[in-house]
């Protein structure tokens, strides 16, 4: 069998594997379908890049491109969206090049001219969309690749996008950047997080969005809350709160400072905070912005579920049980990783609260998940389950966690 003909039925089998029709996968590539379709089929040759781009987003770990073509004929080339002198440049050239030589690589080779982007930016929205939704069920590791490489592209589309586009591009180009930091911190890198957010802020600010740079307040305020830092959160969330700022900033920041308080058992100053954070977070101008939203797009009620996690911070298990087990029904199925988040803080919960059989049912089935959406700040609340169970040695749903506990938690302690 030759490559050509092992590379489609496999990039298939992956594809099927990873649960995406043949129309996710192309928007999420930002390959034409049927181009796809043929290569699936073995009547076309797949591009070095196309093998790079499959790997990354399927987790293949090198094995398509092992099977990919070498480009050493016009035959190779026929149907590829990606130019011939692209085939000798790796992800880490183009990534090292920058933004602008990515356009030069890219648009350039193809003879654009200015304002050739602008018929682009549409796809690019919905490659984004696509992208937040898969990394709601895919290792934030695959992801990292092609995220950081498609938040260049699309600074990049800046140099060849008309007057009128060039703001939402530097808009588009900042949400990518933003969800890049959020997939960092989740791989556990939260340096690159934190650098990430703000070349977001950066891009926004250009895009003529000066209200992305408050929000990185309240994105590197997650990140001293699971450092456990109560203090530097709330004070972070506060500067993210001033009157001039929009409403659902303000509220995903009152929603910070309220876990803040809760770490350190404040309970009036947290649900003062909460019910900031509701009144901004429903008011009609923070649930009628632009698109794409920030913060959460999965959770539909983001202050009461906040409630029901900081309930258990300031020693509620019980009704911290109650509300994350109404919020986490309303939660939709394909939203693993966040299903993963509240649910094992649900499962706390409800271990906190003495019913520790319900409890290892809960996490039994969010166990199962996590070695397809791992997550380091998950996993924080997985190793308080952890020693929470470890006061009832004695239950038999206990001890048939525990083998699935300590296959999650093992990656942690290396």
């Amino acid at each position: 069998m030759s490559a050509t003909q092992s590379f489609g039925p496999e990039l298939r089998r992956l594809r099927q594997e990873a649960g995406l029709t043949l129309t996710e996968f192309s928007v999420a590539l930002n390959y034409d379908k049927g181009y796809l379709s043929k290569v699936e089929r073995g009547e076309r040759s797949a591009s070095p890049e196309l093998a790079r781009r499959c790997d990354a987003f399927l987790g293949a770990n090198g094995g398509l491109q092992r099977l990919v073509v070498r480009p050493g004929s016009d035959s190779d080339t026929a149907g590829s969206p990606v130019p011939p002198s692209l085939w000798r440049v790796g992800r880490r050239a183009v990534l090292s090049a920058g933004t602008g030589a990515l356009i030069d690589l890219g648009l350039k080779l193809g003879g654009q001219t200015p304002a050739a982007a602008d018929p682009l930016l549409p796809s690019f929205h919905a490659q984004f969309h696509q992208l937040r939704k898969l990394g709601q069920s895919t290792a934030p590791k695959v992801l990292l690749p092609l995220l950081e490489t498609q938040t260049r592209t699309v600074a990049g589309l800046v140099a060849h996008a008309s007057s009128a586009s060039r703001a939402p591009t530097l808009l588009l180009a900042s949400r990518f950047a933003e969800f890049t930091g959020w997939m960092a911190q989740e791989a556990g890198d939260a340096g690159a997080a934190l650098g990430w957010t703000g070349e977001a802020a950066e891009l926004a600010l250009a895009g003529g969005d000066p209200y992305l740079g408050s929000y990185a307040l309240v994105r590197r305020a997650l990140v001293t809350l699971y450092d456990g830092d109560a203090a530097g959160t709330v004070a972070l969330a506060r500067r993210a709160q001033s009157d001039e700022l929009p409403p659902r900033i303000r509220g995903l920041a009152a929603q910070r400072e309220a876990q803040g308080h809760a770490l350190v058992g404040d309970e009036r100053a947290c649900l003062r905070s909460l019910d900031k954070a509701r009144e901004l977070l429903d008011s009609d101008d923070a649930r009628n912005g632009t698109e794409p939203v920030i913060g959460t797009t999965h959770v539909s009620d983001p202050a009461a579920m906040t409630t029901g996690w900081c309930l258990y911070d300031l020693g509620r298990p019980k009704a911290a049980a109650e509300v994350l087990d109404r919020e986490c029904r309303r939660l939709p199925p394909y939203a693993l990783r966040t299903r993963a988040r509240y649910g094992f803080r649900r499962s706390l919960a409800h271990a906190a609260s003495g019913e520790v059989e319900h409890a290892c049912t809960i996490a039994g089935e969010l166990l199962g998940v996590m070695p397809t959406v791992p997550s380091a700040t998950v996993n924080s609340d997985v190793r308080r389950l952890a020693r929470e169970l470890s006061r009832f040695r004695s239950s038999q749903a206990v001890r048939d966690l525990q083998p699935a506990l300590a296959r999650v938690l093992a990656p942690a302690h290396h």
